[in-house]
C-alpha cells in the first residue's frame, strides 16, 4: 500500500457523502432535464426539500456500518444501528429519515422483529435494488487483510442484511474488491479488471454463471459504451455499471461525481457509489474543499472516519 489505511478511509467516505449530497436535490430527475440544467455543485431543496450539503440514506447506512465495524463484525450490532437509523434518526444529516428504499425498509422491519441478520434481506430477483451496494464501502477496509473466501462471505452476509439475492451480494463483493485493489496501488482499470478476475474464478467453481452473466459489462471495457447506453436506475447492475463508467471516464474526483449525478434518475445512490471509488482513488487532496466543508455533519463524519481507520490499522498490526 502506498498510503496508510487512514489516508484512504476519510476521502472514500467523504467522497461517498459528497456524491450522495450532490444527488439528493435532483433525485428522480430526467437526464434530459439535467442536460439542460446540470448539477455543478451543492443545491438546496429540490426533490426532498433539504438544505445544501444534505446526504441521504446512502451515507447514513454507510456510517452505521462503519460505526459498528469499529468493534468488529457483529451482525446484531449492525442490525441495531440500522434499526436506530430508521426509527430514531441515528446518523442522519439533520435528525430525520427522508428517503428509504422499499426493500431496505422491509429488511429493517424484519431485523427489528429479531430475524437472523444474515437472513433479513429479501432474496427474490425483484429485490435487487442498490440498497446494499450503496453502503458496503466500509467493509472493504475491514476485510483488507482477509483471505478471499472470508472477503466473499462477509460481503455476502452484510449485503444479505437488506438485500439477499445473489446478484446484489456479488455486486457488493465486486465493489469491495475494487476498493481493495485501489488501496493496494492498482490503476483504475487494473483495479476493476483484477476484481473481476477474482469473482469470475469463484463463480466458475461455484457454478454461479446464471448470475455472473449479468455482470458482463462490469470491466474497464465499459468506457467504450456511450453515455446513452449507461442506465442510472436503482437496479443494482445499472448502478454498478454507471459508477464504473463515471469512475473510469473521469480525470478527477469532481468530474466523476458530476458525471454520475448528471446521469439522472437515482442520482444520490449512483453519486454515492461513484464517490466512494473516486474519493478512495484521488484521495483527500482531490476532494473540492468547498464540497467537504459544505457537507452536513462533516466534522462528525471525519471523527468517525478517524476512529474507524485507527481500529482498522490495529487489525493490520
Amino acid at each position: 500500500m502506498n498510503r496508510t489505511v487512514q489516508a484512504f478511509v476519510k476521502p472514500a467516505i467523504l467522497g461517498l457523502a459528497i456524491g450522495d449530497a450532490l444527488g439528493v436535490p435532483v433525485e428522480f430527475s430526467a437526464r434530459t432535464a439535467l442536460d439542460t440544467n446540470p448539477v455543478t455543485g451543492f443545491r438546496g431543496f429540490g426533490t426532498h426539500n433539504q438544505e445544501p450539503g444534505t446526504w441521504s440514506d446512502d451515507t447514513s447506512l454507510t456510517l452505521c456500518l462503519m460505526d459498528a465495524l469499529c468493534t468488529g463484525v457483529d451482525y446484531r450490532c449492525i442490525a441495531d444501528k440500522f434499526v436506530a437509523w430508521r426509527d430514531q434518526g441515528l446518523w442522519t444529516a439533520h435528525g430525520v429519515v427522508f428517503d428509504m428504499g422499499v426493500t431496505t425498509n422491509r429488511a429493517i422491519a424484519a431485523l427489528k422483529l429479531g430475524e437472523v441478520p444474515e437472513n433479513a434481506g429479501p432474496a427474490k430477483e425483484n429485490s435487487n435494488g442498490n440498497g446494499s451496494l450503496m453502503r458496503i464501502l466500509p467493509l472493504a477496509f475491514y476485510t483488507i487483510s482477509e483471505a478471499v473466501e472470508v472477503r466473499r462471505k462477509l460481503a455476502f452476509d452484510v449485503s444479505s442484511m437488506t438485500h439477499g439475492h445473489l446478484r446484489s451480494k456479488i455486486a457488493c463483493w465486486f465493489y469491495c474488491e475494487i476498493v481493495r485493489n485501489i488501496i493496494h496501488g492498482h490503476a483504475r482499470a487494473e483495479a476493476v479488471n483484477a476484481a473481476r478476475e477474482v469473482i469470475e474464478g469463484w463463480q466458475l467453481a461455484a457454478n454461479a454463471g446464471d448470475e455472473w452473466q449479468y455482470f458482463h459489462r462490469c470491466s474497464s471495457a465499459i468506457t467504450a459504451e456511450s453515455r446513452s447506453a449507461i442506465k442510472s436506475t436503482g437496479y443494482v447492475i445499472d448502478s454498478l455499471e454507471a459508477a464504473l463508467w463515471c469512475f473510469l471516464k473521469a480525470e478527477n474526483f469532481a468530474e466523476a461525481v458530476l458525471l454520475a449525478v448528471n446521469l439522472g434518475n437515482d442520482t444520490d445512490s449512483v453519486g454515492a457509489i461513484t464517490g466512494g471509488l473516486a474519493g478512495c482513488f484521488w484521495g483527500e487532496a482531490g476532494l473540492p474543499p468547498a464540497w467537504v466543508n459544505g457537507l452536513a455533519r462533516e466534522g462528525e463524519i471525519a471523527a468517525l472516519c478517524g476512529k474507524f481507520a485507527s481500529a482498522m490499522e490495529s487489525r493490520l498490526n
